[in-house]
């Protein structure tokens, strides 16, 4: 093992990776003053979200947790490990729980999520339409719904993607791509959430 992968990211270097980039275990400890993910070995800051993003983010969570089967579980901005050097946190991430140790797991594996949801803010906008779904796709993720405010109503729209059998690359869903209004699915389980209510 190199020196560099011994070396943990401190406050004085975190902004400094080694030449084959930062890994988690360099990494999970460190106690930054703002978010990051780990992205390809490289510590990146995530930004800060207005009101209506956390809002929408914790109500989408709520009715998600509230139609979700037992073996499941949703969270918000878990850490999700897509491999050792890139670790994401989605604003909700829909995980199997069966075989997942929750009294020790620090960082969830990919092949437990189920579903992703980003909902896009000025500064993701790039992330979260093209570099996280080509991620989450890669890593085999099913469901991934990316949400965005359109401006000039004032509402929400979800896109709601889908992971072929084999596939690499989303595609829309066949029959409901974009809700607005009203989300309505069936996977990966039944759910109905009122978008009009949710951004209150």
């Amino acid at each position: 093992m190199t020196a560099d992968r011994l070396t943990k990211a401190t406050l004085e270097n975190w902004m400094f990776p080694p030449a084959d980039g930062w890994v988690y275990a360099q990494v999970k400890d460190l106690d930054l003053p703002f978010d990051w993910e780990l992205v390809d070995g490289v510590i990146v800051v995530r930004g800060q979200t207005k009101l209506w993003h956390d809002t929408v983010r914790d109500e989408l969570r709520f009715h998600l947790r509230q139609a979700c089967p037992d073996e499941y579980r949703v969270n918000v901005e878990r850490c999700v490990m897509l491999e050792d050097r890139t670790v994401v946190k989605p604003d909700v991430v829909v995980c199997d729980r069966k075989e997942l140790d929750f009294l020790d797991v620090e960082c969830t594996s990919v092949d437990k999520v189920k579903l992703a949801v980003e909902v896009v803010s000025p500064g993701s906008r790039s992330d979260d339409r093209f570099r996280k779904p080509a991620q989450f796709a890669q890593a085999g993720v099913p469901f991934y719904w990316r949400v965005e405010l359109e401006a000039e109503t004032r509402s929400l729209a979800v896109h709601e993607y889908w992971l072929p059998v084999d596939g690499h690359a989303y595609v829309p869903a066949p029959l409901h791509p974009v809700h607005r209004d009203k989300l309505v699915t069936e996977l990966p389980f039944p759910v109905e959430i009122d978008l009009t209510a949710v951004l209150g």
